[in-house]
Parts: C-alpha cells; sequence; structure tokens
C-alpha cells in the first residue's frame, strides 16, 4: 500500500473479527516498526506490553474497565480484539541520558524538559505501529488507559514503577465496526490550523 494511501485510510476501528488472530510474524512487524520511532537523544525509553493470549486479553479489560458504563457499545466491540500492545513510557531513562557528558545537562531535573518527550516518542511509537496495522489491511485503535485504573493496570501485569501506560492499541481483522459520531464534526479547517510565517486569527485573514 502507498503510504498516502495509509495515511488516507487511517482511522481508529473498534470492531474486530474475534475468529482471526493476528498472525504472528505481522504481531513481529508491526511491533519492530514501533521501534523505529524518534527519541530524544536516543533515549528508547519505553517498552510494549503484547497480549495475544485470551486470559492476558481478558486480565487488560477487568484491570482498566470504565466505571461509567459502555455508551454505544464501543467497549463491547473493542473487546473482541485478539491483539493488544500497551505502551509504556520510562522517564527515568531520559532523565538519565541527559545527565550524561554529551548532552551537556549536569542534574537530572525534569524542570529542563518543556514538554513529556518520553510520552511524545512512545506515542511516535505507538503510531507507527498504528499506521503499519493499516498498511497490512488490519484494523487498529489508540486509547488511554483510564487515570483511575493505571495502578490496578500496572499491577495486574506486574509493571515496574517507573514505567506508565501512554495507551494501547487494539489491532485485528475489521469486524463489526461503527463509525465514532465524533466523525461528524468533521475535520478543522486547514487556514484554522496551519500558519505560516505568524499565527493569524480569522479577523486578520
Amino acid at each position: 500500500m502507498e503510504f498516502d494511501e495509509v495515511v488516507r485510510r487511517r482511522r481508529m476501528v473498534r470492531g474486530y473479527d474475534p475468529d482471526r488472530p493476528v498472525p504472528p510474524e505481522l504481531i513481529d512487524k508491526i511491533v519492530r516498526h514501533g521501534l523505529r520511532a524518534p527519541s530524544a537523544g536516543f533515549s528508547q525509553g519505553w517498552s510494549f506490553l503484547v497480549l495475544t493470549e485470551l486470559a492476558d486479553r481478558d486480565l487488560f479489560w477487568s484491570s482498566t474497565a470504565y466505571g461509567a458504563g459502555d455508551p454505544g457499545g464501543w467497549l463491547d466491540r473493542m473487546r473482541t480484539a485478539p491483539l493488544i500492545v500497551v505502551a509504556l513510557s520510562n522517564k527515568s531513562v531520559y532523565l538519565d541520558r541527559y545527565a550524561e557528558t554529551d548532552k551537556g545537562w549536569t542534574d537530572k531535573a525534569e524542570a529542563h524538559w518543556p514538554v513529556p518527550y518520553w510520552d511524545i516518542d512512545t506515542g511516535f511509537a505507538a503510531l507507527l505501529m498504528h499506521l503499519t496495522a493499516v498498511n497490512e489491511e488490519l484494523g487498529s485503535c489508540f486509547f488511554g488507559v483510564p487515570a483511575d485504573r493505571v495502578e490496578e493496570f500496572k499491577t495486574a501485569f506486574g509493571v515496574p514503577d517507573e514505567f506508565n501506560p501512554v495507551g494501547a492499541l487494539t489491532i485485528g481483522y475489521r469486524g463489526d465496526d461503527k463509525r465514532s459520531p465524533s466523525l461528524k464534526r468533521g475535520h478543522r479547517p486547514v487556514d484554522d490550523v496551519v500558519h505560516h510565517g505568524r499565527w493569524a486569527s480569522a479577523a486578520e485573514a
């Protein structure tokens, strides 16, 4: 598939065929492509929890379940995904890396960082996995672990304290899916979000 087509076809898929597992060679390809993502200082402060066994996937859903129910049935459809990849970031790896001699900082203060690049870079990696899934004609959806369930999730899977989930990808062959009602909002006009040279308001345009 051409890259332009991958980008055009990319969307969040919330329904999967539960009877078609993702072949191991595709899982390996998806994960390895994610590891090609850029990272500040080539820190690579990320890890990925790959869940294919039914018991592990059930544990993921039970440990991260949303408490407010399932409006629209999207969560029931997501549970049919045969593959879940949880993307986790490790801030300490970045703080240690930038305290090394080639980076110039003499301490590990988080205040040096204008934004949490450990989370951003891990998100880049997840996006590459998502796009790889699209390229392989799979469906995929990226979503967050509820804040009040992070510790329960980490305990359930023995995730070390220094790692935190940035989000999870469900991946599988498309099944019964419904387009998100949020798509009715449409894309914002390019001129509203892209600014050349200086920030121009609508009143100035």
